[in-house]
């Protein structure tokens, strides 16, 4: 269900959720939205697409705080055309204000008071897990500190014979992956052959503008056990991206410098989702980048960023910092 952080004065306010968001039957002519994640971005976008003056207020110093950093820049700049965005923004304070309402937040890093005014705010601040309401604690089914079920790779409970998947569970909230974790315990509850889940390859996408869509670890998580290589391409750089005009549009690829086995890929731009499945399938074998050469692709065609972006391979030291310098975020 969603978080309800602690600010001051929500109980004087009708606040909008994600779920609540859906009962509305019209829409606000100004929306301020706090949190800076996945609901929060898409929801965005889709205000400010149907004409409502949107505000994101983010707590952290940038959005998507779990994509790559040039990725969440990209994005701030994309959005920040069509709407007002502010990080290290924390919210502390909601009052009424006559048919409007005010929000106060303070700048984090300069300890600034911010104010701002909208006609409707909507929480966008995470999710906490049900397993309080649910009284888990009564099967002898145990819980980890936030809450989550505590499962291993089989979606075995604590307690024999109960199983437990999806968001509860805390592992990636994605229906995607709910469905595979359904399909894993739904096996190992009736037959004694057992399966075991598979999370090292989970993709997610971000159905902002621009969409977003990534598999497997960031450079960030991936240098902790790995020498890396880094490949970045602009859309721009192959044909059909080139006659589509987009110019910002780009992939990243984190590589193992050793095995040449692709540990992490990220898209921003148009039909991401799309684009990145390729990678998804090469990831769930072998994951080795020979097989995007061996493999031919249609020209001009925008998969061709993939081959592009792995052909691109340097070490990280290599890139420029932003790797496109006459691309620099806001």
């Amino acid at each position: 269900r969603p978080a309800i952080p602690p600010i001051d004065g929500l109980d004087e306010i009708p606040y909008l959720t994600n779920e609540t968001l859906l009962d509305l039957e019209q829409r606000p002519e100004s929306l301020i939205i706090v949190g800076g994640g996945y609901i929060a971005v898409e929801y965005a976008h889709f205000f400010a697409a149907v004409g409502t003056k949107v505000t994101i207020l983010q707590m952290d110093e940038r959005l998507l705080m779990e994509q790559e950093p040039e990725v969440s820049d990209l994005l701030k700049r994309k959005l920040s055309q069509r709407m007002a965005v502010h990080t290290g923004a924390r919210v502390v304070a909601v009052r009424p204000n006559r048919r409007r309402i005010q929000v106060i937040a303070v700048d984090q890093a300069t300890g600034d008071e911010l104010e701002f005014e909208g006609h409707a705010v909507l929480l966008a601040a995470g999710r906490v897990p049900n397993s309080d309401l649910l009284a888990v604690e009564n099967t002898g089914v145990e819980v980890d500190e936030a809450g989550f079920i505590k499962v291993n790779n089989r979606m075995e409970t604590t307690k024999e014979n109960i199983w437990a998947l999806g968001d509860v569970v805390g592992k990636a909230m994605f229906k995607h992956v709910a469905n595979e974790e359904g399909y894993i315990a739904g096996s190992n509850s009736l037959h004694d052959e057992k399966l075991e889940m598979n999370y090292h390859a989970i993709p997610y996408a971000v159905f902002t503008y621009p969409q977003i869509a990534s598999v497997g670890l960031t450079q960030r998580e991936a240098a902790k056990n790995h020498r890396l290589l880094i490949g970045y391409a602009r859309y721009a750089e192959v044909a059909k991206g080139e006659a589509m005009a987009e110019e910002d549009a780009f992939a990243k690829a984190v590589v193992d410098e050793e095995t040449r086995e692709i540990l992490g890929f990220h898209i921003i731009g148009p039909h991401a989702p799309i684009l990145i499945q390729e990678v998804i399938n090469v990831m769930a074998g072998h994951g080795k980048i020979g097989e995007f050469f061996t493999a031919m692709h249609i020209h001009p065609a925008l998969p061709e960023v993939v081959q592009k972006t792995l052909a691109n391979l340097k070490e990280p030291e290599e890139w420029p910092h932003p790797p496109f310098p006459d691309r620099r975020p806001i």
